[in-house]
């Protein structure tokens, strides 16, 4: 099987291309993506440099599509609606464009099997989504019946935003309760007197961009009336809809019900 040139374009597409073994079909990223962790070390440790990495073409909202040009792609792979512009400019340039915008779990997870035929990758693909939706399963037999803490995710600080899209999925399928933003709805901006007022039993802070490089008492000396245990989680495992997501069910799993799931 020939092995197609892609270029990413996005941080989830680069993620679930590489879960699905298609790192080495990766031409072009961003310098938001992260196309395979652990080959830049490896490669440094056997002494050698970093040409058999792909070629970085620029940020996820900006890059260059001369230089996307330059790689030849066979596909180039887009994702979320910020980037729907760029899609179309894409097109326009003759790119065989496969975008993809989940909005909700079920979407997101339905992505991992897309994303495997948009890389040549089909069978693995379906196996991924398929392995998702069983880690899931676990997940929800371990919570099953348990009382629902409610919790509040923040992806943005300031000013302060409640995580929409997949994220209250997310929470509901670690056996939590979200009354902040709907599942499929944006994230958006909220006001501090209205979270307290739902009386969180944890906050979760997963700042888009920054990893888990927050410190949790910036968000615990606000002027609110909020006394619930902070979660500096790395963003990845909530922001993206990536096999990662999977990662950060269970780890709010983890957070909210300790006793009942490992």
């Amino acid at each position: 099987m020939t092995v197609p040139r892609v270029v990413s374009l996005a941080p989830s597409a680069t993620a679930t291309a590489t879960a699905l073994g298609g790192a080495d079909a990766l031409v072009g990223v961003t310098q938001h993506c992260d196309p395979n962790p652990d080959a830049g070390t490896a490669h440094a440790e056997q002494g050698g440099d970093a040409a058999d990495l792909p070629a970085t073409v620029g940020g996820w909202l900006n890059p260059s599509l001369d230089r996307v040009a330059d790689l030849d792609p066979d596909v180039v792979l887009t994702s979320d609606g910020l980037q729907a512009d760029l899609a179309d400019e894409c097109r326009e340039r003759g790119f065989d464009v496969r975008h993809r915008e989940p909005a909700t779990l079920d979407e997101a997870i339905a992505g991992f099997a897309a994303r495997g035929a948009d890389v040549g990758r089909p069978d693995a693909g379906e196996r991924l989504a398929a392995e998702a939706r069983q880690r899931l399963d676990r997940v929800a037999e371990a919570v099953a019946d348990r009382p629902r803490p409610t919790v509040y995710c923040e992806e943005w600080s300031d000013p302060p935003m409640a995580a929409g899209n997949w994220v209250p999925d997310a929470v509901r399928a670690a056996g939590g309760r979200y009354p902040f933003v709907d599942a499929g709805d944006r994230s958006r901006e909220v006001d501090l007197g209205a979270v307290a007022a739902a009386d969180p039993d944890h906050v979760v802070v997963h700042v888009c961009g920054h990893g888990d490089r927050v410190d949790p008492a910036e968000i615990e000396r606000r002027d609110w009336s909020v006394d619930a245990p902070v979660h500096v989680i790395d963003d990845t495992l909530l922001n993206q809809p990536s096999p990662a997501l999977i990662d950060g069910v269970e780890r709010l799993a983890r957070l909210f019900h300790p006793d009942a799931y490992s």
